[in-house]
């Protein structure tokens, strides 16, 4: 698997990561393993998790993720991974979730206990926290990085007025900066407009790789759920219905079946190669309950679309744009 640089550091990762959400969730310990090691073995580097993985899962109070890739790299070496993690959930009281100095610098030192691991190679904060000065946020993170903790910061679910503040407050105050974007970001309408609307070009110009989660919009991009088909079994299809069922959509659909078709591909392999056609995207991230949906997504890596293949699936999920001729 080829690796990509993160935005404008020196750090090279798998250019497919893998989601550890459904670790302890939908995927048990056994799973879970599983699934790493064949990301390993495919050549993936890059794992994502999250301290409050996942609890919303009954007898799940967060951090469960994190200790099962702990016992996984267990007599692995930690230099060939990439480890990311996050802060910011609600992990047990109001003084124990936020993005304040006083519970990033604690949150850091659990999941570094949960892991088992000295450091994290990217700490990211998983949404904003509007109540605490994006300068103490960055503060503690620079804190952590000085003090070998943390390699390298990003956040996930911002604004792009809250990532220009925040890149902005890193250079006047010479703190860490910001060098990954963790955002929802696929094909599917309105996700697209959503994260291109701003987001793309702020990240392009300063150097912020982008590191897209729900690349497959839940699975509606996978060719499951087709025009005038019934839904497909799955808990989830009642909610993926509503959210992403519109023509513009099960015209995507055709479009990424059709290239799948002709490439002997599969449509989740296009709609990830789509995301890693745009030259800000580092590395999709994609989550698997199973290694044979592991299995199915992971030549994505090596699937390069050409120019007419892009430019036709940029114009079956186009949207309006402001004009900038008046």
């Amino acid at each position: 698997m080829r690796l990509r640089r993160l935005g404008r550091t020196g750090l090279k990762v798998s250019s497919i990561a893998l989601g550890t959400m459904q670790f302890g969730w939908t995927a048990d310990e056994a799973a879970s393993r599983a699934v790493l090691d064949a990301y390993v073995e495919a050549g993936g580097n890059f794992i994502d998790t999250a301290d409050i993985y996942s609890n919303w899962a009954e007898g799940n109070p967060g951090g469960v993720s994190e200790e099962i890739i702990g016992r996984w790299l267990e007599g692995r070496r930690r230099e060939d991974l990439v480890i990311a993690t996050k802060v910011r959930g609600d992990m047990g009281g109001p003084l124990r979730q936020g993005l304040s100095k006083r519970w990033i610098l604690q949150a850091c030192e659990e999941s570094l206990e949960r892991l088992g691991v000295d450091y994290v190679d990217l700490y990211q904060v998983h949404w904003p926290d509007l109540e605490t000065p994006v300068e103490e946020t960055l503060e503690a993170l620079t804190d952590l990085v000085r003090a070998g903790m943390v390699r390298y910061i990003g956040a996930s679910n911002f604004p792009a007025w809250r990532l220009t503040e925040a890149l902005w407050k890193a250079d006047k105050h010479s703190f860490a900066r910001f060098d990954s974007l963790q955002p929802e970001f696929s094909i599917a309408a309105p996700v697209r407009a959503n994260f291109e609307r701003e987001l793309a070009i702020l990240c392009e110009t300063h150097g912020v790789g982008v590191i897209p989660y729900s690349p497959l919009a839940g699975g509606f991009l996978t060719g499951k759920y087709r025009r005038g088909q019934d839904l497909p079994d799955s808990v989830r299809a009642g909610g993926i219905a509503k959210r992403f069922f519109s023509e513009q959509n099960f015209d995507v659909v055709e479009k990424l079946v059709e290239i799948a078709d002709a490439r002997g591909a599969k449509p989740a392999q296009v709609a990830l190669a789509w995301l890693l056609a745009k030259p800000y995207v580092t590395a999709p991230i994609v989550g698997a309950n199973s290694v044979e949906q592991l299995r199915e997504l992971m030549p994505a890596a090596d699937l390069d679309l050409t120019p007419e293949e892009v430019a036709a699936l940029d114009t079956a999920s186009d949207w309006p744009r402001a004009r900038t001729d008046v």
